[in-house]
């Protein structure tokens, strides 16, 4: 069977963000044998949903596989299936739909290794007994989303010293008063996790435009800051095997 996959992401103006999900769409073919790999946006900029579809169903392909590339359960979720789903009725070709990148036990691997990386980065050779982290979500109105993120950092609190995280926007605690509450726990090093799947404007601007104030307020001795989730290999692996589980199922 000739099958296809096709990621639905929020949706970027940034270059960058385009760019992350080609090298996405090109590994995952490789590594799902797949025949046609592509993305689309939610909203924000094209290709939308309908743009997507289009061009998958122009493909040789008998199967495609449509995955939420969202790190949060909740609203936008719901739309991106919903919207999908409405082009099914008007071909033969097989729609499934996967999950969210969410509630996965590689994405807390995933962090794990920025972490590590960062620290390597930053000539920072210590246990991790001695690490503080501070993870930086984007926030939703779903608590789904704070389900999800709070699946993360309960998992690496069995690693590192003191875990917490903080929100961008719409939730608490806000970035101000993450920095404040990991000040009061006294860390020899902390890290900070942008966890975010692409280098959009949350990561190039917004979150500095709030840590970069809140970090020169502070008494922090020693802080290094991860680079995004973006290209990491495991995030191709998560996509593949979500896609296996509907697939199979199917």
């Amino acid at each position: 069977m000739k099958r296809g996959l096709l990621l639905i992401d929020r949706g970027s103006r940034e270059r960058e963000a385009s760019e992350e999900l080609e090298e996405i769409c090109k590994r995952v073919m490789e590594k799902g044998e797949y025949d046609f790999t592509d993305y689309c946006f939610l909203e924000v900029e094209p290709p939308f949903i309908e743009d997507g579809i289009e061009r998958a169903l122009k493909q040789d392909i008998e199967s495609l596989t449509i995955v939420p590339y969202f790190l949060y359960p909740g609203k936008k979720v719901k739309l991106a299936v919903s919207d999908v789903m409405k082009f099914q009725k008007d071909t033969n070709v097989k729609f499934v739909v996967t999950k969210p990148m969410s509630m996965h036990k590689t994405l807390v691997d995933l962090v794990d290794n920025r972490i590590s990386a960062s620290l390597k980065d930053n000539d920072v050779s210590t246990s991790a007994k001695n690490v503080d982290v501070l993870v930086i979500g984007h926030g939703s109105k779903d608590p789904n989303a704070q389900i999800s993120l709070n699946y993360v950092v309960d998992e690496l609190k069995e690693k590192y010293r003191n875990v917490s995280r903080c929100f961008l926007e719409i939730e608490q605690p806000d970035i101000f008063e993450g920095i404040k509450n990991c000040e009061r726990n006294r860390p020899d090093i902390l890290v900070i996790v942008f966890y975010f799947l692409h280098e959009g404007a949350h990561v190039k601007t917004d979150i500095n435009n709030d840590l970069k104030p809140a970090l020169e307020e502070s008494g922090l001795k020693k802080v290094c800051i991860t680079k995004h989730l973006g290209t990491d290999e495991k995030m191709v692996d998560l996509i593949v095997e979500r896609a296996k589980e509907v697939e199979n199922a199917n």
